[in-house]
């Protein structure tokens, strides 16, 4: 606030007290500049003004006015002649542009005031201003990181930023399956979605909520720590001295890496159906009487993940792990191994705490994947089995993210899947902030050093 506050007064002296140049460019972008030879800046700032208003009076303006009600007017037929009239999701998309339009114009029109400031200050103390071939020639020397920059953070805005506000929009509207611009458009509905979510209602969402959040939760912890541990475990067994062929070892984990997630996990999923190879075997030996349901019942389809999953995730925990214990110094070992330590001594005061030091970020980053782990889930069954309990199409083991795609594929409910797209973002956000600050490696940086 106070800072808000200072930026005002300073903008307030910097008019009272500039020349008139300054003045008439807080309406003229850039004429300041212009007048005091300062072309290649002048013609810049400018340039967004004119540009602004072009696109405004283009047709921002026109989307921008309707933003509010997302239209009023839909399209529709008399006779045989089609009438066109609003469209709700055009008037969100350009209305969110028009608003972003709005703000870098604020921006850009802080920096014109600034930049006159700064002319007149330094024409003041007697100083040469930048000639036009200086200001272009930083482009490429000085300013070469906002050069380099400009156009990734362009392509971020248009493809990441925008796509994120327009999500958060939608999750505030009844975009749905009955709500389809142009024939029929949808509008705000404020946090009647957010309510849906957290409702016990007939219709409402919030055992399905529970119910898959807590199931991601179990998934991304076990996931990961699994993984991890067994991983490491197979890392220590693997250069454990004595073991032979230990490149062969190494070679045959590294393999199933190579091989495409995709096509493994679908040809497991086929393996483990009622019609698989897994059952075709089993019922062959006699040793079941009947298929195994492994993906149709609700609680050995979700051990099942949880074990293949093991089977995907051990190599790549095996290789850092292999790196990372080669790096543990030996006199440690030799040291706690004179004074009598046994091995799981030696694992949990010395192999343990330093793994845990140094790949902590790392376990941080598996887990926030993990929950947001599409591929093995969809690949293995799709979030199978269904539940009449569960409402929005979820499945027993559905994550959010899994949940979320249904909702948007299968029943284009574009509302609720933006709710749950926000909600995915705010637990991920939550526990990777919280574990973040417990790392031993954040809060003792040097304990290892």
């Amino acid at each position: 606030m106070n800072k808000l506050l200072a930026n005002i007064k300073d903008i307030g002296t910097t008019f009272k007290e500039g020349d008139w140049k300054t003045r008439l460019s807080f309406l003229i972008f850039g004429f300041g500049p212009l007048m005091r030879g300062q072309i290649v800046i002048g013609a810049a700032l400018l340039l967004c003004e004119v540009l602004f208003f072009l696109f405004m009076f283009g047709f921002g303006w026109e989307y921008l006015s309707k933003f509010s009600t997302l239209g009023t007017v839909a399209t529709h037929k008399e006779g045989r002649v089609t009438v066109y009239g609003d469209n709700s999701f055009l008037i969100l998309l350009f209305g969110l542009l028009a608003i972003i339009a709005v703000v870098l114009l604020l921006v850009i029109w802080r920096l014109n005031v600034a930049e006159n400031q700064r002319e007149e200050k330094m024409l003041r103390e007697g100083k040469a201003l930048r000639t036009n071939k200086a200001v272009l020639g930083s482009l490429l020397d000085s300013n070469f990181d906002k050069t380099l920059l400009a156009l990734p953070c362009i392509g971020i805005f248009v493809f990441t930023v925008l796509p994120i506000i327009f999500m958060i929009c939608v999750a505030f509207t009844n975009y749905d399956a009955n709500h389809q611009a142009p024939s029929n458009l949808f509008t705000w509905v404020g946090l009647e979605n957010f309510r849906n979510l957290t409702s016990f209602g007939t219709n409402g969402f919030g055992p399905t909520f529970l119910s898959v959040l807590f199931w991601t939760l179990i998934w991304a912890f076990f996931a990961t720590f699994l993984d991890y541990f067994l991983g490491m475990a197979v890392a220590i067994l693997i250069n454990k001295k004595g073991i032979r062929f230990k490149k062969l070892w190494r070679t045959i984990l590294v393999v199933t890496i190579a091989v495409p997630q995709f096509v493994s996990l679908l040809y497991i999923s086929k393996m483990f159906a009622a019609d698989g190879l897994i059952n075709g075997y089993l019922l062959k030996w006699g040793w079941i009487k009947e298929a195994i349901p492994f993906w149709t019942d609700p609680i050995l389809a979700r051990i099942t993940i949880l074990v293949i999953n093991i089977w995907i995730g051990i190599p790549y925990m095996m290789l850092i792990a292999t790196g990372l214990l080669m790096n543990i110094p030996a006199d440690l070992y030799e040291s706690a191994s004179i004074d009598g330590a046994s091995g799981f001594q030696m694992f949990r005061h010395i192999t343990l705490p330093y793994m845990l030091f140094v790949t902590g970020p790392f376990l941080l980053t598996q887990f926030t994947g993990n929950l947001n782990n599409f591929n093995v889930i969809f690949l293995l069954n799709r979030g199978r089995p269904q539940s009449m309990n569960l409402a929005g199409n979820a499945g027993s083991t559905d994550l959010l993210v899994t949940w979320l795609y249904k909702m948007t594929i299968n029943d284009t409910n574009y509302r609720m899947a933006a709710v749950i797209g926000i909600m995915v973002f705010l637990v991920t956000a939550v526990i990777s902030l919280v574990v973040y600050n417990m790392l031993p490696s954040v809060k003792d940086e040097g304990g290892f050093q």
